[in-house]
C-alpha cells in the first residue's frame, strides 16, 4: 500500500531573518523554526535559486590577467584599489588581498582601512558581484571587525561599477602574510596561529616586470612560469602550436612549455623551468617569447600537419580551474 502523503497546510511558511542563507546541513532543522528539515524547507528554494556563471568576472577591469593570477596562482599579494566615487570619510584605503586570516571575506581595521579577500568561496556564479557586495559592506562595517560572507541580489553592483576603471592595477607580491596585521605583536592568538600556518605554506612567487601577468614560482625539483594571457583561447592555442611545432615555444635551455589551464575565461600557459632559473633569469626570454607569440598570433594560414599535432598535444594537457 502506498504511503499516505501528509496533508499540505496553507499556513504561511516561517521567514528567515533578512532573507539570509544559513550554513546548515541538509538534514538539520531549518533555522526558520518550521520544524522541518532544511532541505525540505528553505533549503529547497536555496538549491533551486541558481545563478548563471559569469565566465569572465574580471572582464573590463584594468589588469584582468593579474586579477585571475591573484585569484588562482599567487599565495600572498595585495593591490591598492581606487573606487569610482572616491573613498568615503573615515576610510583611508581599500586593499585587495589574496587571502585574509581565518578565511574572512573582508576586514575593517581599527584605523578604518579595508582589506578584501579575493580567494574566498563565493555565494553566486558572479564573482565580480560577490566581491563588490563584500567590499561595500566592509566600507560600512564598524572599525575593528571582519565582514561575514553574504549573498548579493541579482541586480547588485559589480566590481566594474564600484572600482575606478582608469586606475592602474599594480599587485605587490609578498613572501608571507604579515600584511594581515598592522603590528604582529598586537595580533590575537587566533590570528597569530593562522598567520604562522599560512606562512609555512607559501610557495615563493615573483611577478615578472617585463611582461604582463606572468608569475614565476619555486617548487621542489623544478620551477614554473605561469602566464595569464588575454588572447582568445582558440587563437592563442593555434599560436602556441605554431611555435611548438618549430621548437620555439620554450624560454631557453632546459625549459619546456608543458601545457595550459583555463581560469575565469582566460588561458594560462605553463612552463617547466630548471630549479636554478630565477625570476630575474626569466625576464629576457619571456620578453623575447612575447615577440614570437605576437607574430604567431598574427598568422592566418591554416595549421600544418605538424602544427595540428602540436596543438593536439597542448590541448590534451589543458585543465579548467574555473
Amino acid at each position: 500500500m502506498a504511503k499516505k502523503r501528509r496533508p499540505q497546510t496553507k499556513a504561511t511558511k516561517p521567514q528567515l531573518i533578512d532573507g539570509e542563507v544559513p550554513v546548515v546541513g541538509a538534514r538539520e532543522p531549518c533555522p526558520c523554526g518550521s520544524q522541518r528539515r532544511y532541505k525540505a524547507c528553505h533549503g529547497r528554494a536555496a538549491s533551486q535559486a541558481t545563478t548563471e556563471l559569469v565566465r569572465r568576472p574580471f572582464e573590463g577591469l584594468p589588469g584582468e590577467g593579474d586579477w585571475v593570477a591573484l585569484r588562482e596562482l599567487v599565495p600572498a599579494a595585495t593591490v591598492e584599489l581606487s573606487l569610482r566615487d572616491g573613498l568615503p570619510d573615515g576610510v583611508p584605503s581599500v586593499t585587495l588581498a589574496t587571502v585574509l586570516p581565518l578565511a574572512w571575506p573582508a576586514l575593517r581595521r581599527q584605523d578604518g582601512s579595508v582589506l578584501v579577500a579575493l580567494q574566498n568561496d563565493t555565494a553566486t556564479g558572479d564573482l565580480s558581484r560577490d566581491l563588490a557586495d563584500v567590499l561595500l559592506r566592509a566600507l560600512e562595517a564598524e572599525p575593528g571587525n571582519p565582514v561575514a560572507a553574504g549573498r548579493p541580489g541579482p541586480d547588485g553592483p559589480r566590481l566594474q561599477d564600484v572600482l575606478d576603471g582608469e586606475a592602474a592595477f599594480e599587485p605587490v607580491v609578498h613572501s608571507g602574510f604579515e600584511f594581515w596585521v598592522e603590528a604582529a605583536d598586537e595580533s590575537s592568538p587566533q590570528v597569530a596561529a593562522s598567520l604562522e600556518r599560512a606562512n609555512e605554506a607559501v610557495i615563493p612567487t615573483v611577478r615578472l616586470d617585463g611582461v604582463d601577468s606572468a608569475y614565476w614560482c619555486e617548487v621542489p625539483e623544478k620551477n614554473h612560469l605561469r602566464w595569464v594571457m588575454p588572447h582568445p583561447e582558440e587563437q592563442l592555442i593555434d599560436a602556441l602550436a605554431r611555435l611548438h611545432a618549430v621548437g620555439r615555444s620554450d624560454l631557453g635551455e632546459g625549459t619546456r612549455l608543458v601545457g595550459s589551464f583555463r581560469a575565469h575565461g582566460l588561458t594560462v600557459p605553463v612552463w617547466d623551468l630548471p630549479s636554478s632559473m630565477t625570476a630575474a633569469d626569466c625576464e629576457k626570454p619571456a620578453a623575447e617569447f612575447a615577440e614570437r607569440l605576437a607574430e604567431a598570433l598574427a598568422a592566418t594560414e591554416p595549421l600544418t600537419a605538424a602544427e595540428r599535432s602540436a596543438r593536439s598535444g597542448l590541448t590534451s594537457r589543458q585543465v579548467t580551474l574555473n
